[in-house]
């Protein structure tokens, strides 16, 4: 397995071993000892898979109250993934962070709590699965505005994308709520 060190504390890109042959490939998505080795010390209690069409764009979400870390990754297609270190005492608070994930490059990237999270579909659709540390509770979650100025996001958007309600309606960085000691 590789581990990538990002400039942001805690955040990492994974690419676990593959075994490729003419009969296909085979890979640990996740296991414990191993992730625990390289600084993945969450005990995740709830697996997440969503299905998105080409030009769906998902967050950017996290949870004020019962944070989550999230380990991510892509199963068929391709997207843009990006996260926001919300964390205050961060050295990196408010930067954004990106990455194109793929079926076809394994990567994962582990997303420690504090961060903001979010994707853009590139393929015609993208299936993505994602470990989660703590479990999803609706009434906790809160949305950044995704094109907010501020967060300088380079999508790769050459048309309107396609949005939630939700996601149409995030909070700019300036009036979100943060993490204070994460």
């Amino acid at each position: 397995m590789d581990i990538q060190q990002t400039d942001f504390p805690g955040l990492l890109v994974i690419t676990p071993r593959v075994f490729a042959d003419e009969r296909g490939f085979f890979k640990e998505t996740y296991q414990q000892e191993r992730y625990q080795k390289v600084g993945v010390n969450e005990t995740f209690v709830q697996d997440n898979s969503s299905r998105s069409s080409a030009g769906i764009l998902r967050g950017l979400h996290f949870q004020v109250k019962r944070p989550q870390a999230k380990l991510v990754f892509v199963v068929q297609g391709e997207i843009f993934d990006v996260c926001v270190d919300l964390r205050k005492n961060s050295p990196t608070f408010g930067k954004s962070f990106s990455i194109t994930l793929t079926a076809e490059n394994h990567q994962q990237l582990f997303v420690p709590a504090g961060f903001a999270h979010g994707f853009y579909v590139l393929s015609p659709h993208a299936d993505f699965m994602y470990k989660c540390s703590d479990y999803y509770f609706p009434e906790h979650e809160k949305t950044l505005l995704w094109n907010d100025p501020a967060l300088e996001i380079d999508w790769p958007i050459t048309t309107e994308p396609i949005l939630s309600e939700k996601d149409r309606n995030g909070l700019p960085l300036n009036e979100c709520e943060y993490f204070e000691t994460l």
